[in-house]
């Protein structure tokens, strides 16, 4: 608000103003605005003024902000267990228990763990030579550090498993993919903001496992790959002779899995590609009476899905197993989970998965999945835990 200024009495004029005809000698000065009549005048005027209506949106919004407010996450995961039936365990003898069981995966053409040590891994993938954080390596390295600085990229930021940074590439510029192969299938490895890089190699041993089942069987295998990722086990299996359901909720991985489908030469397979949450996903192919031979898990600790569906292992694992003991063909081959990062045992999967698979026969194998280092004085890099129901 611009001040009213007037003329004190005696004061000297400014040179090229002229004098007010009421200035003058016998002239009373009226009493000079306050800064608290400023304020009322401006409270006057904004109380005569119209007021102006808000837009509609905002006053359909407030009340249901007012009534709904924002919940946590764990909210979010109760809110959306609330209307769940209860986890049902079936009944008959626990399969056979074998463990712990340790599979390894060993140094060869497509990958190897070149060291490890002090927080971090060097891999080589294909022909690419790749560093980034790996909280399990807390010994310290056996190379020296020329390795590791004159890797192709290395992974810069933030060290959690789920933290985003980004790769640097001392050599020179490279692309966010490269070409890569597992067992003669090719594929676009990847640079993520997550440090990963589009595979997971310590799976291999279960891509192995599955596709020889598929060979063996004899028969239509139909396969479900729930929490997909970029594919490679759709992909193996389909190659392998399987019917194939592939389910991730990232739209992203859903395009890399198809793009590496393409590069792959098996986009003619009888592949299914679902972007949907695993749960809900399950859910209705219960209801659909669909059933499989073989089925894999391989869970994040924490995952939300494509409407916002919240996934929490402990919480939400339990029913899932439920579903897919559901889910399992009259005569199934395996079903296989694996978990990553999780305040946990192998035991306690291996508990959970003998308890939904009673009656089935068949045995539980559990245990870790580790690296094993190229090289001599080699050690084992423990990955992830896993446990598995199979027939025989």
């Amino acid at each position: 608000m611009t001040k009213n200024r007037t003329s004190r009495p005696g004061a000297p004029k400014r040179p090229g103003r002229p004098a007010s005809p009421d200035s003058g000698p016998g002239h009373r000065e009226p009493r000079r605005p306050s800064r608290r009549d400023g304020a009322e005048a401006e409270r006057a005027e904004h109380r005569a003024a119209p007021k102006r209506p808000e837009p509609a949106e905002r006053v359909r919004a407030a009340p249901e902000e007012a009534e709904r407010p924002r919940l946590s996450t764990d909210e979010l995961g109760r809110e959306g267990r609330r209307d769940r039936p209860a986890v049902e365990w079936p009944e008959g003898a626990r399969p056979a228990f074998r463990a712990p069981v340790i599979l390894t995966v060993e140094p060869g053409a497509d990958y190897a763990l070149l060291d490890s040590g002090d927080g971090e891994k060097l891999e080589r993938y294909g022909p690419l030579t790749i560093r980034r954080p790996e909280n399990q390596a807390i010994w310290p390295r056996r190379t020296d550090a020329a390795d590791w600085d004159g890797a192709d990229a290395i992974f810069t930021g933030d060290t959690d498993e789920e933290g985003t940074g980004r790769w640097r590439f001392p050599r020179e510029a490279l692309g966010e993919t490269w070409p890569m192969r597992q067992d003669g299938l090719a594929y676009l490895g990847r640079f993520t903001s997550f440090r990963h890089v589009g595979v997971f190699p310590e799976q291999a041993v279960h891509w192995r496992f599955m596709t020889d089942l598929i060979e063996g069987a004899g028969r239509p295998v139909r396969v479900l790959n729930l929490f997909g990722y970029t594919g490679l086990a759709s992909l193996l299996a389909a190659r392998a002779g399987a019917d194939v359901t592939h389910v991730d909720a990232s739209k992203r991985a859903i395009g890399w899995a198809r793009e590496n489908a393409e590069i792959a030469g098996v986009a003619d397979k009888p592949i299914r590609w679902i972007c949907e949450d695993a749960v809900r996903y399950a859910e209705r192919e219960v209801k659909r009476g669909a059933t499989y031979d073989i089925i894999l898990l391989d869970p994040p600790k924490f995952g939300r899905g494509p409407k916002g569906e919240v996934w929490q292992i402990f919480e939400d694992l339990p029913y899932l197993l439920m579903l897919m003991r559901k889910l399992l063909s009259a005569n199934p081959l395996a079903l296989v989970l694996t978990a990553y990062s999780i305040r946990s045992s192998f035991y306690s999967l291996s508990a959970l998965m003998g308890e939904q698979c009673r009656g089935l026969g068949g045995a539980i194998e559990s245990g870790e999945l580790v690296i094993r280092e190229a090289g001599e004085d080699a050690r084992l890099l423990s990955t992830s835990l896993f446990s598995r129901w199979v027939s025989a």
